[in-house]
């Protein structure tokens, strides 16, 4: 039975001491939560009972010998150095995204957990949505041929000024690192990577409090150049209604993700193949019309615990290694740099001139609310 430990129990916190209490995970269950906030302890114990320990220091807790493992839901700034010490007690460690907020200081998070020998995962729970699970089957499938092109809109993450005056930590350079792209984007930032790998270079542009009271970006383009193919990807929390598209066109045909299908307008034969031996001057591949069924299952935050948990006691390939947080990270970092720079960034990120910039923006802040 792997004992848990969470820090911080706000909303994303108490949403995975729920499925922890309720006994959803085989072979868990939680021991133990930390927060600074004596609110939040109290309000989680009004929900679930005194039998689960509470601590205000979660270096106390992660030394208590309660907990196994911990989940670190924290703001942003703060996961990078409790994932260490969490190593450091020889601890295993799911850590909330992004992993952090700036490249440089994230590599330690990855060497301490190859010296604890400890399991280290990140929440990209979108990973076992069963429509982008089979998208990245077909892709790897190569059944899109050799991509050309895809485009994603994600303007579905609205939040209004309520959202943003809730914390004091929230929609600050000082507090959170960001906006749209650090808290709402790491999701779809990372299905990018994992479906495609990292772009060779970004161009980027923002709009920072465009449609609210906030220092921070809630609006982004950026332009991702990879070898043989360009992704643009658009996020805002500004939009209402919202949309959530992604089209990727490949040599055999095109991908529509939207409205909970999957649509593939299929070649007959390779685009590329068809135009070495067309005559037509107006010849079109034939192409045939289909929908593809999602995977099995459901996209659940519980998911990535319990592959988690079977990591740990049965060596279960992870489903969302914490190593792989830094791609995410990478892209977010570049398109921050591209925009602020107003200029092309190459991969990989130059992670001293980005944590200077951030520095510099941290600077100029107007401090958390």
């Amino acid at each position: 039975m792997i004992r848990f430990g969470i820090i911080g129990v706000g909303n994303i916190g108490m949403l995975h001491a729920e499925y922890l209490v309720k006994n959803e995970i085989k072979n868990a269950c939680l021991s133990a939560v930390c927060d600074i906030d004596c609110d939040k302890l109290k309000n989680f114990s009004d929900r679930y009972g005194d039998e689960i320990k509470r601590f205000e220091n979660y270096k106390e807790m992660i030394k208590s010998g309660e907990v196994d493992a911990v989940i670190v839901a924290t703001p942003h700034y703060l996961h990078p150095q409790m994932t260490i010490d969490c190593f450091e007690a020889k601890l295993h460690v799911i850590v909330e995204k992004p992993i952090g907020v700036y490249v440089k200081n994230t590599w330690e998070m990855i060497n301490a957990a190859k010296e604890s020998g400890k399991v280290f995962a990140v929440m990209y729970c979108m990973r076992t949505d069963p429509y982008y699970k089979k998208i990245k089957e077909l892709l790897d499938d190569e059944e899109l041929g050799k991509i050309k092109r895809v485009n994603w809109i994600a303007t579905e993450w609205y939040r209004p000024q309520a959202y943003h005056n809730s914390s004091s930590w929230r929609s600050s350079w000082e507090g959170e690192g960001g906006g749209v792209l650090v808290n709402q984007s790491p999701h779809n930032l990372d299905i990018i990577q994992w479906m495609f790998g990292l772009p060779k270079k970004v161009t980027a542009f923002a709009k920072y409090g465009k449609y609210y009271d906030i220092e921070v970006e809630d609006e982004v383009t950026a332009y991702m150049d990879y070898e043989d193919f360009s992704c643009v990807y658009i996020a805002s929390t500004g939009e209402a209604p919202g949309s959530s598209r992604v089209e990727i066109i490949g040599t055999m045909g095109k991908l529509i993700y939207e409205n909970g299908k999957i649509y593939f307008k299929r070649n007959r034969v390779s685009e590329r193949k068809f135009n070495e031996t067309n005559q037509d001057i107006f010849g079109v591949p034939e192409a045939w019309e289909m929908f593809v069924p999602p995977c099995a299952g459901a996209m659940k935050h519980r998911n990535i615990t319990q592959n988690f948990v079977n990591a740990i006691l049965q060596n279960e390939a992870l489903i969302a290694g914490g190593e792989s947080g830094i791609n995410e990270l990478m892209l977010s970092n570049a398109i921050h740099l591209s925009s602020w720079q107003n200029k092309t960034v190459e991969l990989p990120v130059d992670e001293d001139i980005f944590l200077k910039e951030l520095k510099g923006k941290i600077k100029e802040s107007k401090g958390m609310r």
